[in-house]
């Protein structure tokens, strides 16, 4: 029987019995397995005779007899305020150091890291930016080595990438733990090849409880962008329901992490205004929305051979693509593609086509499902991240219809699906939410709706429908605007202009 980690924790958390003789566990990295003495004991309890944990990579690692698990789970709970202790010291540190801006001595070379613990991402925002940044910094002429957890799609495992993949041993069965102590193992792991790097600035795409990029900066006095893309406390509460771990530390690294950065890159205004009322210097913070790569995302892409593939040939597709997080409103767009099909006259020749894999998918088919619609929406499930060109060609209209914060607070996303969309001059139907309605212009280059209002985005579809020729004229404004403003070059480009003002 094959089972995901996921599923085991599942059922841990239920209190309920496997009952498997054999089970197959898929895991992200067997190296990186989280909570995994404490799920060894689990099935020994269940007895389950055999098990064994594999991951994407296809490397394979057997059960512990339960007597090593309940030892190394003993040794975590006897080990880990040691391990809190010094890593709160090592933070307090530089955190009570004078923050010197570091000195730039060229933009020639950078040290790239990405610190974030998600392994075999193969789509999504996060990839399409990773992607995109280092390859707009490569563009420009800096020479750039990324220091990463894991592989990263769409960035070549070459002589300049260097993988240091987290090796969960000490504090493996505590929340968050095997963050704190990963860097220990990524600042070795730099150390031991600087000399041969010599980056002149270092760049992190900044992640829970890592602080790796502000301690090279102190050892070696070079410059540190920080990209910051959200509070992960806020993030784990809002988004995940969970309780954050040792939240004091961890907001510690946060706020020490954006007082020592150089440039801080925030993608959007609401981010801007949060590290301002937080104490952090406005003159280092670079309000940078994301971007796309015009060439990749183009009008000129065939989106024949998808459309066969998926059986919407000769159909109107309206089309979504994402991680199906909670922000993302797919559940508004369902329940807008029912009401469009339900509506007096509805054009039955429309089929919903959503692409990507996430949380509120199966939300999202249960209410099709229920409302006899399913037939009529196409999900894809995941799809690599250079095959997305190919399946928002397929499109005629694309849905980006984000929903505001469930705690009230302002919306601080900048979509990367909204300048993919607008690259791909198709016409665009958008909430009217901060950065999504700064960036598009109403009938000009999308045509914006209320946001969570599924009638007011079901009333848009069915107009867009209707009318060819605006549909035209907004998907061509819309690809225009993308080229000439919000390129992943010129994102790349503004970050380092805004590095040589601060510390050439």
């Amino acid at each position: 029987m094959t089972v995901s980690r996921e599923e085991v924790i599942a059922a841990l958390r239920r209190r309920r019995r496997l009952r498997f003789r054999e089970l197959e566990i898929r895991c992200d990295s067997t190296r990186a397995i989280a909570y995994r003495d404490l799920l060894d004991l689990y099935l020994s309890g269940c007895r389950v005779a055999r098990w064994e944990w594999v991951d994407a990579q296809g490397r394979r690692e057997p059960r512990q007899k339960a007597g090593t698990a309940f030892r190394a789970l003993l040794s975590d709970l006897v080990h880990w305020p040691d391990l809190y202790r010094r890593h709160e010291r090592s933070v307090t540190a530089l955190a009570t150091a004078r923050c010197l801006r570091g000195r730039l001595n060229g933009l020639g070379r950078a040290l790239f890291l990405r610190t974030d613990h998600w392994f075999n991402l193969k789509s999504g925002g996060s990839v399409g930016h990773l992607q995109g940044v280092i390859g707009a910094l490569r563009d420009l002429g800096v020479d750039t080595r990324v220091l990463s957890t894991d592989y990263l799609a769409g960035v070549p495992a070459d002589s300049r990438f260097h993988l240091c993949e987290p090796d969960y041993q000490l504090g493996r069965n505590l929340p968050s733990m095997p963050e704190l102590a990963y860097n220990d193992q990524l600042l070795g792991f730099a150390d031991s090849r600087w000399a041969d790097w010599a980056a002149g600035f270092i760049y992190q795409r900044y992640s829970l409880a890592n602080y790796a990029g502000v301690a090279l900066k102190a050892r070696y006095g070079i410059p540190y962008v920080c990209e910051y893309n959200g509070s992960f406390p806020w993030m784990l509460r809002e988004w995940s329901h969970r309780t954050p771990a040792h939240e004091r530390l961890i907001n510690i690294i946060e706020l020490l992490n954006l007082h020592a950065a150089d440039v801080v890159v925030v993608v959007s205004r609401p981010m801007f205004d949060e590290l301002r009322d937080r104490g952090i210097e406005p003159a280092k913070l670079l309000v940078n929305p994301n971007g796309v790569d015009p060439d990749r995302y183009s009008p000129a892409v065939d989106g024949s051979a998808v459309r066969r593939r998926f059986g919407l040939t000769e159909k109107t597709v309206i089309g979504f693509i994402g991680t199906f997080g909670p922000w993302h409103g797919a559940q508004v767009l369902t329940d807008a593609f029912i009401q469009l099909m339900r509506r007096s006259g509805a054009d039955n020749r429309a089929r919903l086509f959503m692409i990507g894999d996430g949380p509120s998918l199966q939300t999202c088919r249960e209410a099709l499902r229920a409302s006899g619609l399913l037939e009529f929406c196409v999900f894809t499930g995941q799809v690599p991240q250079d095959a997305g060109p190919a399946h928002l060609a397929a499109c005629d209209i694309l849905a980006s219809p984000h929903v505001p914060n469930p705690d009230g607070s302002r919306f601080f996303g900048s979509p990367t699906k909204l300048f993919e969309y607008m690259a791909m001059g198709r016409p665009i139907v958008a909430s009217a939410l901060e950065q999504v309605a700064e960036v598009l212009k109403h009938d000009v280059t999308g045509w914006l709706v209320p946001p969570a209002d599924a009638a007011a985005l079901a009333e848009a579809l069915g107009m867009l429908i209707d009318d060819p020729e605006r549909c035209n004229r907004l998907g061509k404004g819309a690809r225009a605007e993308a080229v000439a403003h919000y390129t992943w070059r010129e994102h790349t480009r503004r970050i380092l202009d805004k590095l040589q003002e601060r510390c050439a």
